[in-house]
């Protein structure tokens, strides 16, 4: 009986010493609660950025399909130039919605239809000489469709836009002209498909406002940073560069290969998608809403890792801004310059990945296979 009192006797000494030493007023940073209104956060990046993002798309990828039914009806050059034109405009407002890639886009694989570049001209070429292709569920035909097939199509076909319109205005190319026609119309199918997915399910997924693997802002926030890392990081900048090839550069690998005077644009066209999604900024608008950048802020309750995250977004935006238009020409020329690019954006993926992931006690939920 005497041991156990003077054990608590030395209890209740250590704990008046620790309570002592703990200041009530200041409060732990180590646990603060979670309050933060997710589903504003997920409201204004579907109401305000993802649906209006995809409208425009759509729209624009039907002009697209109705250029090119105007061009098959008369090759001229007028008309040609008409269909590069929108193809053009509709891969620009394509780099803002790529990055979604969830619900019936990734169910229908809708991402690797619509972009897997380079495109495989050996394929596209078989399926337009054999008649028989299908762009719907065989995957090997992801290399010969979408934006990479047209770019073929329109820019790599022949070696200038004349002898292009002289190409399809020679019946023995009709074949070419409807396997044209087929991809847009599939490009537009699938884009009706996706679109009117996320109208359908919008209010299931801003409801889904909850920090589980599989809530709308868990999976989101995954995709971001997949896209930031694999899609804008490493496609567009690293393989072309040589970064995952023993320094080999490889400059065919260059998104828009054919008309690779646009790959500069694209990139950052991509770049600025991002930074606006991270900053809750809506599309085709200079509002903001809720985002990325606000939960941060109130779960560390400072602007450190926020304002460096957005600092690398422009760093890495002023050097590919430097860059030549044409990624193929930089790449031959002085390839040091397009390293330089990839490390600056490693270095935002790396705030991504750990920094804030870490922030909003979020997962990443797929693989990183590429050692970095």
């Amino acid at each position: 009986m005497f041991k156990k009192s003077i054990i608590y006797i030395n209890l209740l000494f250590l704990l008046s010493i620790f309570f002592s030493c703990t200041d009530s007023s200041e409060p732990n940073q180590d646990f603060i609660v979670d309050n933060f209104d997710r589903q504003s956060l997920l409201i204004n990046i579907t109401d305000n950025i993802i649906l209006p993002a995809f409208e425009d798309f759509r729209g624009k990828i039907e002009v697209l399909e109705q250029s090119v039914t105007t061009f098959g009806n008369d090759p001229a050059l007028a008309s040609l130039e008409q269909v590069q034109s929108h193809w053009l405009e509709a891969y620009k407002t394509w780099q803002y919605i790529e990055m979604f890639n969830l619900g019936k886009a990734e169910e229908i694989y809708y991402i690797q239809k619509m972009n897997t570049y380079p495109a495989t001209v050996s394929k596209i070429e078989n399926n337009i000489s054999t008649g028989i292709y299908d762009l719907e569920s065989n995957n090997n035909n992801w290399v010969a469709q979408g934006f990479p097939a047209l770019d073929y199509l329109l820019f790599g076909i022949t070696d200038n836009n004349t002898n292009t319109v002289l190409f399809y205005q020679n019946n023995d190319n009709i074949a070419h002209l409807e396997y044209l026609k087929d991809v847009v119309s599939k490009m537009v199918s699938n884009t009706e498909v996706v679109h009117q997915d996320w109208v359908l399910t919008r209010d299931a997924f801003v409801s889904s406002s909850g920090n589980s693997a599989t809530s709308s802002l868990n999976i989101l926030t995954n995709d971001f940073i997949y896209y930031f890392e694999k899609g804008l990081r490493t496609n567009k900048i690293g393989i072309p560069s040589g970064v995952f090839s023993a320094n080999n550069t490889r400059p065919s690998k260059v998104e828009a290969y054919y008309n690779s005077n646009v790959s500069k644009l694209l990139s950052l066209e991509a770049l600025k998608a991002v930074k606006n999604f991270f900053i809750g900024k809506s599309y085709n608008s200079t509002s903001l809403g809720e985002s990325l950048k606000d939960y941060i802020e109130y779960m560390t309750e400072d602007t450190t890792i926020t304002s460096t995250i957005i600092t690398k977004f422009d760093e890495s935006s002023g050097l590919i801004n430097d860059l030549n238009d044409n990624f193929v020409t930089q790449i031959n020329s002085n390839n040091s310059l397009m390293i330089s690019a990839f490390d600056k954006l490693q270095e935002g993926v790396i705030l991504l990945k750990t920094d804030m992931l870490s922030a909003l006690s979020i997962s990443v939920d797929y693989i990183d296979a590429d050692g970095d």
